[in-house]
């Protein structure tokens, strides 16, 4: 887990999970391990969250590139993640 933005509107965590390497998989030739995992976005505002995955998230992943490439402000970051909060269903709920 890894906080990657953290601003008055929105948090972003990176998560990497390790996956199982089936048999068909491992090789002794493969240096890093299999990975899984996404992006965790919260709308501080709205209170809800989403857990951005696969093609989304390598998505979201480019568009940050990208975007850093700019050095963007930290109201057009805010403006580019708030496109995808507006997929959050999922109420934050502490506990």
């Amino acid at each position: 887990m890894l906080m990657l933005y953290n601003s008055d509107s929105f948090a972003v965590v990176q998560f990497d999970l390790p996956t199982e390497a089936t048999p068909a998989q491992a090789s002794p030739a493969q240096d890093a391990p299999l990975t899984r995992g996404g992006y965790e976005i919260v709308d501080k505002f709205a209170r809800k969250e989403i857990f951005l995955e696969g093609a989304m998230a390598e998505s979201f992943k480019e568009g940050v590139e990208a975007l850093i490439q700019t050095s963007p402000s930290e109201d057009e970051l805010d403006d580019y993640i708030a496109r995808f909060t507006q997929l959050a269903q999922h109420p934050v709920v502490l506990h």
